[in-house]
């Protein structure tokens, strides 16, 4: 879905005339109200101090977590993750492990067992084929993010002024590892102007008639603080006039650097205790929309969007489940790998599969859970913020050939 978080929700101006979008007059009725989180004890981390500025997962080091049976999985968390991870399993035995913790090979004996495990043995299959290991200190930090559904219609009329774009004809995406070797794994998005590569408009720019005759507008929304919110999100529905819904997700972004306006607004003091909530931060927007387009236009990324006829997909092109997909830093957590959250919350605990990544999930231990869609996932992941353990479930043998490795390039 390629989500930036539930950190920040904007306004957007309208297609024509750079005026403010009017807001609703009953934003309130749109907030389902966060839902107050259940206390948990979360698993103690190994005590690890790990190297200062890793970048992967096998840079951060890992040691053993607990045994995967001792874990309290669930037998609904194990069946969905079962599910999750089956699907996920040709995607692990044929991509390149950009942690630097697993190949191919490692997968193939759990996947080959994933398909013929039934569901009530789920969790007899996670604690014979896997061993679940910290990376670096192990302490985690877990977000929520949902599949919003927002008022829209294919063609402009009265009610329905925001724009919500396609991918820009002039927009270039360059792979610079083709470039060099240093540079394997990063991407820049741009445009030519008079035969240079120069950054893509920003969203000021864009906010101000910037993408006219460049991007086509694939359908209008109602709200411009719902429509922000979606491009966070990465994905959603929109419900039409008529009642039907047309789906829509990620296709690319505009390739600059994403800030989350939420911590920009608790610094200035603009939220009140108990308002950074994603609810708060969007009854705030609402009720303040010059400001809030001053804020939002701090953010300079902006995500373009294609029509989907299916299920919400990861960063793998599968469809990701509510409560068991999850998005993570391929960098640390092999995407489709399992990894138990011990959270500081109930609702965070457990057993869940990364399939999906986000501009602001980057670092280690470092998870952004997904609800589904409906009021309920809405509630859920607009206040999650969950810390405590996570231990990343690999193929057993995995540490021991690891160690092995490590130790023969120290003789």
């Amino acid at each position: 879905m390629r989500r930036w978080g539930v950190v920040a929700l904007a306004l957007m101006l309208g297609a024509c005339g750079g005026g403010v979008v009017p807001h609703p007059s009953n934003p309130s009725s749109y907030e389902p109200p966060v839902r107050k989180p259940v206390a948990a004890r979360p698993i103690a981390p190994t005590v690890v101090v790990p190297p200062t500025g890793a970048a992967t997962a096998a840079a951060a080091g890992v040691v053993a977590g607990p045994p995967v049976y001792s874990l309290p999985i669930t037998d609904a968390q194990a069946t969905r993750a079962l599910a999750a991870f089956r699907l996920s399993c040709p995607s692990l035995v044929r991509r390149a492990d950009t942690s630097g913790l697993t190949r191919g090979t490692d997968w193939q004996p759990a996947c080959s067992a994933a398909a013929a495990a039934r569901g009530g043995d789920a969790r007899a299959f996670f604690a014979q084929w896997f061993e679940s290991v910290q990376v670096g200190d192990g302490r985690a930090f877990a977000t929520g993010y949902y599949e919003p559904e927002i008022a829209g219609s294919r063609d402009r009329r009265g009610g329905y002024e925001v724009p919500i774009y396609g991918r820009p004809s002039d927009l270039i995406e360059a792979d610079l590892g083709q470039f060099s070797d240093d540079l394997k794994g990063k991407k820049i998005r741009g445009r030519i102007d008079r035969n240079a590569l120069v950054p893509y408009f920003d969203r000021k720019q864009i906010e101000e008639g910037a993408l006219t005759g460049r991007a086509p507008i694939i359908a209008w929304a109602a709200d411009p603080v719902e429509i922000f919110f979606l491009q966070i999100q990465g994905s959603g529905r929109l419900k039409l006039p008529d009642g039907s819904i047309m789906r829509i997700g990620y296709d690319t972004q505009n390739g600059r650097t994403y800030t989350g306006i939420g911590a920009l607004m608790k610094e200035r003091g603009l939220l009140k205790p108990g308002q950074t909530s994603m609810q708060g931060i969007v009854a705030w927007l609402h009720d303040n929309p010059v400001q809030g387009r001053d804020i939002m236009r701090e953010n300079k990324s902006f995500v373009f969007f294609r029509e989907q006829n299916g299920p919400p997909l990861g960063a793998l092109g599968l469809a990701v489940t509510g409560q068991v997909s999850a998005a993570a830093d391929p960098k640390f957590i092999p995407l489709g790998a399992p990894v138990f959250l011990s959270a500081d919350r109930t609702d965070a605990t457990g057993l869940w599969v990364a399939q999906d990544t986000g501009g602001a999930i980057r670092g280690a231990n470092r998870i952004d859970t997904f609800w589904g869609a409906g009021s309920n996932a809405r509630a859920t992941a607009g206040g999650m913020s969950a810390r405590g353990s996570a231990f990343l479930l690999l193929p057993i043998g995995t540490l021991d050939r690891l160690s092995a490795e490590k130790a023969a390039t120290v003789r």
